[in-house]
C-alpha cells in the first residue's frame, strides 16, 4: 500500500463531515472503522487513548494507555492494579477514555463504568506479551518512587537472570480492565468552528443517536 496523505484526508473529512446516515448503528462498530482508517493512514499508535481517574480528594489525572482488544462491547487495556490508575479506578471506577487522531480532524470519547479483567483472561494477555516486556512488569512498581534509572536497569537485569530458561508469571498486581461504555461522542472537525458531535446513549432498545452543538 503506498503513502497516505493525512492532509488529503483531512480536507476530505471536513469537506464531507459526519451524518447520522454515515453512522454503524453499533458505537464499537463505528470506532473500530474510524480506528481502521487512523491506522492505514499511518497515524502512530492509533489505538493509544488518553484514560482519566479520579483521586480520593476528587483531584483527576490522565495517561494514556494503549487498547488492547474489546470484550463484550468495552475496550479493553493493561496496567499494575497498584499504580495509580489502577488504585483510582479500583476505588472510584468511572473513566473517560478520549481517542485523538487530530490529523483527520477526529476524536472519540468514551464514558463508562471500569472492572476487572478475570485472572484467565489477564494471564492469557500476559502470555502474549514479549518476554522481556513480562519482565519490565516484575521490575516495575508502576508510579512508586525509585532511587534511581541505574537503580530500575539493575533490578530489570536481575529479573532477567533468575527467570532465565523458565517462564515468566503473571504478577498478581498486572492485569487488565474493561471499560462498560455508557455513552460515546464521535467529533468531527468541520470548517468555521461547525463541528459535527454525535453521541451514542444506551437505550432499552440499544442506541440513540444525538447531534450536540459544537
Amino acid at each position: 500500500m503506498g503513502t497516505v496523505d493525512i492532509t488529503g484526508l483531512r480536507r476530505q473529512f471536513m469537506a464531507r463531515g459526519l451524518d447520522e446516515g454515515d453512522l454503524h448503528e453499533d458505537p464499537i462498530g463505528q470506532l473500530q472503522a474510524w480506528m481502521t482508517v487512523a491506522t492505514e493512514a499511518g497515524i502512530h499508535n492509533a489505538n493509544a487513548m488518553a484514560l482519566t481517574s479520579v483521586s480520593e480528594d476528587g483531584r483527576p489525572s490522565v495517561r494514556n494507555v494503549l487498547m488492547r482488544g474489546i470484550i463484550d462491547g468495552g475496550p479493553v487495556f493493561y496496567t499494575n492494579y497498584e499504580s495509580r490508575k489502577g488504585v483510582e479506578l479500583g476505588a472510584r471506577p468511572f473513566t473517560e477514555a478520549l481517542f485523538s487522531w487530530l490529523d483527520l480532524e477526529r476524536q472519540v470519547r468514551i464514558a463508562g463504568e471500569v472492572s476487572r479483567l478475570t485472572p484467565e483472561q489477564s494471564d492469557a494477555y500476559f502470555a502474549s506479551r514479549p518476554r522481556l516486556s513480562r519482565l519490565a512488569a516484575l521490575a516495575s512498581d508502576q508510579s512508586r518512587p525509585i532511587p534511581s534509572r541505574k537503580w530500575l536497569e539493575r533490578r530489570f537485569k536481575a529479573l532477567v537472570a533468575a527467570h532465565e530458561g523458565i517462564e515468566v508469571p503473571r504478577p498478581d498486581h498486572w492485569g487488565g480492565f474493561r471499560i462498560e461504555p455508557r455513552r460515546f461522542e464521535f467529533w468531527q472537525g468541520r470548517d468555521h468552528r461547525l463541528h459535527d458531535r454525535l453521541v451514542y446513549e444506551p437505550t432499552s432498545e440499544g442506541w440513540e443517536i444525538v447531534r450536540l452543538a459544537p
